[in-house]
């Protein structure tokens, strides 16, 4: 048997009396992309702040294909190629969409001069035009990223963790605040990336997570309340109960165990 891409061992934080992530015990294996739903404050931003270690730990530990990353800082982190984006959009909006790529390419390198062009390094150059191929951001390329769509700029900020090659993505809520055509136009694009990168997504739109998942762990009260497919969490009376309160969500799960 392979080892996992991911292993959280008994992962637990603490906010004073609050325990925010409980405990939390899972594997990921390779190749499948694995979603993460719950009601707010379920614990899943937390627990993607504790496998990047923005936050520290309580308790437990996390391996990234079998090793153990819990105490390493953020940057070590990043640099093993664990990358992520945040639910509020992070990009620089007085740059290009060319330049924010450049510059978190050659941040992530190290390679950040103040008296060298952009334009001088090359094989910064040939990763930026790729990464911009891939997203269909090509014909942005020149815009700064503080005119973008909503859409566009989650999928610059998409690029921005993409352009370090990483080998495991997490993505924050990618779809939040967009239309349903820059929803559609982002899944597709998250489906193309899984194909070649693990990634784990927190999302709320249930109809995107049904599409996209092949896994779905469901998180209530910073602890797994179930995990398994789409048919599976669908179907789960542990889930819909989980949701009460919230008709919208709860609406649709209903609408997805028929789908």
């Amino acid at each position: 048997m392979s080892e996992p891409v991911l292993r959280v061992e008994s992962l637990t934080k603490r906010f004073g009396g609050i325990t925010a992530v409980d405990a939390l015990s899972f594997d990921l294996a390779g190749g499948r992309l694995l979603a993460i739903i719950g009601p707010n404050g379920a614990g899943k931003t937390t627990f993607f702040n504790l496998v990047s270690s923005l936050l520290p730990c309580d308790g437990g530990r996390v391996l990234f294909h079998g090793r153990d990353i819990t105490r390493l800082r953020p940057h070590l982190v990043s640099r093993l190629g664990i990358k992520r984006t945040l639910q509020i959009k992070s990009v620089f909006p007085q740059l290009t969409v060319a330049e924010n790529l450049w510059i978190t390419s050659a941040a992530g390198r190290g390679f950040l001069h103040p008296f060298r062009a952009a334009a001088s390094d090359r094989a910064a150059r040939e990763r930026v035009d790729d990464t911009l191929a891939e997203l269909d951001l090509a014909p942005l390329a020149d815009r700064l990223a503080g005119t973008l769509s909503y859409g566009d700029v989650a999928l610059l900020e998409i690029g921005m963790a993409l352009i370090s090659q990483p080998r495991l993505l997490l993505l924050d809520e990618p779809t939040c605040g967009m239309s349903p055509a820059e929803t559609t136009r982002a899944v597709a694009k998250i489906r193309e990336l899984a194909r070649r990168i693990d990634i784990i997504i927190i999302e709320h739109d249930m109809e995107v997570v049904f599409e996209i998942a092949d896994d779905i762990i469901v998180m209530a009260q910073g602890a797994i309340l179930a995990r398994g497919g789409p048919r599976e969490i669908a179907a789960d009376a542990r889930v819909r109960e989980a949701y009460l309160g919230a008709p919208e969500d709860d609406l649709t799960v209903e609408d997805a165990a028929h789908a």
